[in-house]
């Protein structure tokens, strides 16, 4: 047999990784960070959901932005993979949370983040799989 069970699930790791890491940088990450200051505060006000005051929007746009550009170009290259997905499931969780006040949280509008929280937090719990930079830098010795 030329692949193994296990050999499928890092390979299957590997594309999830790249999927949705190209995804988000592409259709949300790179477009906020490029907007600027504008933008990111205008993302950065969903946290005011969660009693973040109005003069700390701009500092959790900007981290939201980063998150989905830049945490999803290291989730896709399996680099600091599960602070990645930590930063992206706080990022999605904020989503959800902003996008449930105005909305059913079944939606299409709303289950969206929810669904790559979903995804982010397995990724977080599992790992990035053999086929990551981060199998290659810290390999477990012993």
């Amino acid at each position: 047999m030329i692949f193994s069970c296990e050999t499928y699930r890092n390979l299957g790791l590997l594309i999830l990784r790249l999927g949705i890491g190209a995804i988000m940088v592409t259709a949300h990450g790179w477009g906020k960070i490029v907007a600027g200051p504008e933008m990111w505060g205008q993302v950065g006000s969903a946290a005011g959901l969660l009693g973040v005051p109005a003069s700390l929007f701009l500092v959790f746009g900007f981290l939201a932005a980063f998150s989905e550009c830049f945490a999803s170009i290291f989730l896709a290259l399996g680099l600091f993979t599960r602070v990645a997905a930590f930063l992206l499931l706080s990022t999605m969780t904020v989503a959800f949370i902003m996008h449930t006040h105005n909305h059913d949280p079944f939606d299409s509008v709303a289950s969206h983040p929810l669904e790559l929280a979903i995804v982010y937090l397995s990724l977080l719990l599992i790992g990035p799989g053999r086929f990551a930079l981060d199998a290659l830098l810290f390999k477990k010795r012993g």
